[in-house]
């Protein structure tokens, strides 16, 4: 599995800062053109990214998506959008000509050195349970002092370059805020793009169309089969602790026969350990980014997530779908990484803290769910102002607004008037 740390990341940026130079020299040299937008996502051609894409290119706007590697590049033409290598000087030359730059991860999302002057759409993707940017010493880890005080004038002024961010919420704006250091007028309250595939159509319809999504990806039919999706969060580039040993292996697979229920498990992609047990079994299978870049349209399809600190409780909410929390290493995570408010607030007060007890739970929350549905539906009414699958078209508007621009012209309701 690929491992990331923020200390290493960081040695990266601190020998890049040339390369930042050249590229404000480009992009003070290159005028934007009015009407470009190129969009990019670390996962895959998806996220938010995806939704603001397909929403942009309704309206006609002309824009090209900047993959990094092959999987991306075949995803963009199996969906038919344009698409130029990220890393290559088209590419390049893309970013640097945008007037619109849409990212959901960082500026590498495109390419990263011609990103000054544009007008920059972070989605980011998810809302943060753990402390992020400037509101976490991991942001800014390196290995002496001057470095971390130059990493984190770089990090602010990186940052303060981005000119939408949109937030779920008045609280998560808040955390949005601090941790990118940027004021609140950047900041509007209109919903995350990501998740408007969790509130759109009836959820039975929503239901059906993630367990469809999960038979192509796990290579056979869920079926009415009880589902139970794993989705441990990132330890910036530390072991993870709750990777089970050989006997709760033989605990977990034991338990999942006697529930009738299947386990996904879906690893963080830059986290570090493997997740495959000793003895393949039918019963748990990988659902990793490498099967599935984005989770999100599959939730309706869940019966229970297991998560420690992950954003994807907040995203189950919306489903609404039972969370099991499961956090081994509480104490020490939140020392290290931080917490926005307490873990209580967000998992109640007794998480599972080994797979005993997570196994001992699981059974009650899939036979009866109702406690942990109710817990769910009071996480969302706290993180999501918007529940009514608009988000995207409210971000849409945002950005023409803040252009300057008129209101948008339809152009599926134009090509319909033209064919009465």
């Amino acid at each position: 599995m690929a491992s990331f740390s923020f200390g290493a990341g960081n040695a990266r940026k601190l020998r890049r800062i040339p390369l930042y130079l050249a590229g404000r020299l480009l992009t003070a040299l290159v005028p934007r053109s009015r009407d470009r937008w190129v969009f990019g996502c670390a996962v895959g051609v998806t996220d938010g990214a995806l939704a603001l894409w397909n929403e942009a290119r309704a309206h006609g706007e002309r824009a090209t998506w900047l993959v990094a590697d092959a999987d991306q590049r075949r995803e963009a033409e199996r969906l038919g959008i344009p698409w130029v290598e990220r890393d290559s000087l088209r590419g390049l030359w893309a970013t640097a000509r945008a007037r619109v730059i849409v990212v959901t991860h960082g500026f590498g999302d495109v390419h990263r050195y011609a990103v000054t002057g544009a007008f920059i759409v972070q989605l980011w993707h998810g809302i943060p349970l753990k402390r992020i940017g400037l509101d976490s010493a991991e942001t800014t880890r390196a290995g002496s002092p001057l470095a971390r005080r130059v990493l984190a004038v770089l990090y602010r002024r990186t940052t303060r370059q981005i000119s939408l961010l949109p937030a779920a919420s008045h609280l998560v704006r808040g955390r949005l805020e601090t941790a990118f250091g940027l004021p609140d007028a950047r900041l509007p309250v209109t919903g995350e793009p990501r998740v408007d595939v969790l509130s759109r159509g009836p959820a039975e319809e929503r239901r059906l169309a993630a367990r469809r999504a999960l038979e192509r990806a796990l290579g056979r039919p869920p079926a009415d089969a009880r589902l139970v999706l794993y989705a441990p969060t990132w330890r910036d580039g530390e072991a993870d602790p709750a990777i089970p040993d050989a006997r709760e292996w033989d605990a977990i697979a034991a338990a999942l026969d006697r529930l009738d229920a299947t386990l996904l498990v879906r690893s963080h992609p830059l986290g570090v350990g493997d997740y495959a047990p000793p003895i393949p079994n039918a019963r748990i299978a990988p659902l990793g980014s490498d099967v599935v870049a984005d989770v999100t349209l599959l939730l309706p399809g869940i019966d229970v997530l297991i998560t420690d600190y992950s954003s994807l409780a907040f995203d189950a909410a919306l489903v609404p779908l039972p969370v099991l929390f499961f956090a081994p290493d509480l104490e020490a995570y939140a020392a290290r990484r931080g917490l926005y408010g307490t873990y209580a607030d967000v998992a109640g007060p007794d998480p599972a803290r080994s797979w005993n007890d997570v196994l001992e739970r699981l059974g009650g929350i899939l036979d009866d769910p109702t406690e942990a549905l109710d817990a769910s539906r009071r996480r969302s009414a706290a993180v999501h102002a918007h529940r009514d699958g608009r988000n995207t078209e409210r971000v849409y508007r945002e950005i023409l607004r803040r252009l300057g621009r008129e209101e948008p012209t339809d152009t599926r309701e134009g090509e319909r008037r033209a064919a009465r």
